[in-house]
């Protein structure tokens, strides 16, 4: 049932326990989940009218000044929200669900051609899978959905009923939506893909070949300690193998399905498949075992119909000119999210990161872009961004602990896991990749040529086997370019103490290590 008038736009102080900039009173969608107290978590960007005449952004607020009041109204507050803050897939969900058919049709007959009108018309016709009992529109002009100053959107194809351009990056199945924001085009205009490919074409082949082997294992090593795993080099080596083979198959369930066996190399105790059980991730109590989650895992009888709207939506967008690494975030994050296995959620959600990468061409097949190594070393913004989509859900997810201390999900929670505000994922990967191009694979391939160097001074003038070289520096990088009294009695006794100030000088001069 629509609210009262004169709800929306109430002077306050305090939000959802965070302090206005100023007084104000909410608009757009934070007003409308304020009043209708729907179901959503409360958008990382909230609009409010001051009495001054100011308007600025600052710490999540979006301060506009008093000419901005919309009526007090909820048809004038979805204006505003779609003018302003964009389109919140979520939010109309929720809100669809609230209002009847006929509340819907009579809202739009405020403005029956209008472009607010015609966004909202076709948002619910599309969400909920009905037509209303609307005739088509005949006027000629056709309004894009997604406002490209405000959200990443694709090419989109026309709705001749709405006369609107469905641009939305995805499906009504799974679309998760990015906010513009500076960093992320500021991240995008660097043309890291170019960068990237113009450095490694610079760089000889026999060291690409090298580095890109290196990279494979690293990156392999550093999926697995994220999950506070330590492999062996066989089992590493067997995962880096499959990254390897990233964007050279189609994304389907059986793939999933493939590439669980892959990640899951003892299944004794491991349920494979998708999940018939709940899902949390978290701890349970010391006491009585029962389950403290940090992230609740969409129900499983919800799982394959997420998968499939994951992966339609992960086609439409293949062959748009979406950005690769905003596809990678809404498809991969959007996995874990879901978390459709017992186990190896986290290393196939950084695989789809490669898998969609090389299939958009932004990193080439069977060169390794090794973002899972980026990932680790910034792995508290990992967690973070993690954190900022699975805390503010658990408030809506009603749960109870089963008798295996696992979770039971008691309503419905699959809209959660399709539409969500993918915009601080998509930063965090934006910067790992822009740290992967920037530094990683540039600081590999330095240490590979100053190796080289090394190992050629080593030949000309000590005439040392390969392994034997491989020793040498290993001692010396892990000793500051010094070799020990220790290691140089045991390991290189045939070397004089002049040879091994030589070998000592020559390795800091290459290394450039400062004494």
């Amino acid at each position: 049932m629509l609210a009262n008038n004169t709800q929306y736009s109430r002077e306050i102080l305090h939000f959802h326990d965070r302090s206005l900039p100023e007084p104000g009173s909410l608009a757009g969608y934070a007003a409308i989940i304020n009043v209708l107290e729907l179901e959503v978590p409360i958008p990382d960007i909230i609009s409010i009218i001051s009495k001054k005449n100011k308007r600025y952004e600052m710490n999540g607020w979006r301060v506009f000044t008093p000419k901005y009041q919309p009526e007090d109204s909820i048809y004038r507050h979805l204006v505003f929200a779609l003018k302003y803050e964009g389109v919140n897939l979520l939010f109309f969900k929720k809100l669809f669900q609230r209002l009847s058919e006929s509340e819907i049709v009579e809202m739009l007959k405020i403005e029956p051609t209008g472009q607010y009108s015609r966004k909202i018309w076709f948002l619910y016709e599309w969400l909920m899978d009905v037509i209303l009992e609307i005739p088509d529109l005949s006027i000629k002009n056709a309004i894009p959905l997604i406002d490209e100053n405000l959200q990443y959107a694709i090419e989109g194809i026309s709705s001749p009923r709405h006369r609107i351009i469905n641009n939305l990056p995805g499906t009504n199945g799974f679309c998760p939506l990015i906010r513009k924001t500076e960093k992320l085009q500021t991240l995008i205009q660097s043309n890291l893909a170019d960068r990237k490919n113009n450095y490694l074409q610079s760089v000889h082949k026999d060291i690409l070949q090298r580095a890109s082997a290196f990279l494979l294992l690293k990156d392999s090593k550093a999926s697995f300690t994220i999950e506070g795993e330590s492999p062996g080099n066989k089992r590493a080596l067997r995962w880096g193998e499959a990254i390897g083979q990233a964007g050279s198959k189609s994304l389907d369930k059986e793939e999933f399905l493939r590439l669980q066996q892959l990640v899951i190399e003892n299944s004794r105790f491991t349920p494979m498949g998708f999940r018939k059980e709940g899902g949390f991730v978290g701890t349970h109590d010391r006491l009585t075992g029962e389950p403290i989650p940090d992230h609740i895992s969409a129900r499983w009888q919800d799982v394959e119909s997420l998968l499939d709207g994951l992966i339609y939506t992960n086609q439409l967008i293949r062959n748009t000119e979406y950005d690769p690494v905003l596809a990678a975030s809404s498809i991969a994050f959007g996995f874990v999210f879901i978390h459709p296995f017992v186990d190896g959620n986290g290393r196939l959600h950084r695989y789809l990161i490669h898998h969609i990468l090389a299939k958009m061409n932004f990193a080439q097949q069977g060169i390794v872009f090794p973002v899972s190594a980026s990932i680790l070393d910034h792995i508290a913004d990992y967690q973070q961004v993690l954190e900022s989509y699975s805390r503010p859900l658990l408030e809506f997810i009603e749960w109870k602990a089963t008798p295996k201390n696992n979770i039971e999900v008691l309503n419905d929670t699959a809209d959660y896991y399709r539409y969500f505000d993918a915009t601080k994922q998509a930063e965090f990967l934006y910067a790992c990749v822009h740290d992967t191009v920037a530094n990683i694979i540039p600081n590999e391939v330095n240490y590979l040529n100053h190796y080289a160097e090394m190992k050629r001074f080593l030949d000309n003038n000590y005439e040392m086997p390969d392994r034997t070289v491989a020793l040498v520096v290993r001692f010396l990088e892990q000793n500051g370019g010094m070799l020990s009294i220790r290691t140089r009695s045991k390991e290189f006794k045939e070397l004089s103490n002049n040879e091994v100030t030589d070998i000592e000088n020559m390795y800091q001069e290459i290394f450039g290590i400062i004494k």
